[in-house]
């Protein structure tokens, strides 16, 4: 049977890219070392979750993703908390145009600009 081996983002800098997931998730190099064009992120110190690959791409950002990470929090605090603590590390806020009436998730963007969303899952 088949399994996620990991997610593969593409971005322009694997060096920048490869700072901000890894401070971003806890995540660190497997090999302890980034190169110029890939990098694989593993949970530090053997901790579980899904390993992060970043590719050079030079291929543009799209502004509505098919596919992108969404990153879970316990609840609303620990949410806006989360949200504070990547923009501070360099994401930037997405002003979505499809945000619902009462959404569970905050639209962000890495550095590279790659979307990604914060989850609130005590949501009702």
């Amino acid at each position: 049977m088949l399994r996620i081996g990991s997610v593969v983002l593409g971005v322009q800098d694997v060096r920048r890219a490869a700072e901000f997931w890894g401070r971003a998730l806890g995540y660190v190099p497997r090999d302890g070392v980034v190169e110029d064009d890939w990098v694989v992120l593993v949970p530090a110190q053997g901790g579980a979750g899904t390993p992060v690959a970043l590719g050079r791409s030079v291929t543009p950002v799209q502004s509505h993703p098919r596919v992108h990470l969404d990153l879970y929090a316990q609840d609303a605090a620990e949410q806006a908390a989360e949200v504070e603590r990547l923009v501070a590390l360099g994401a930037v806020r997405v002003d979505w145009d499809s945000y619902p009436d009462d959404p569970d998730f905050v639209v962000l963007a890495d550095p590279e600009g790659n979307r990604f969303c914060v989850i609130d899952t005590a949501h009702g």
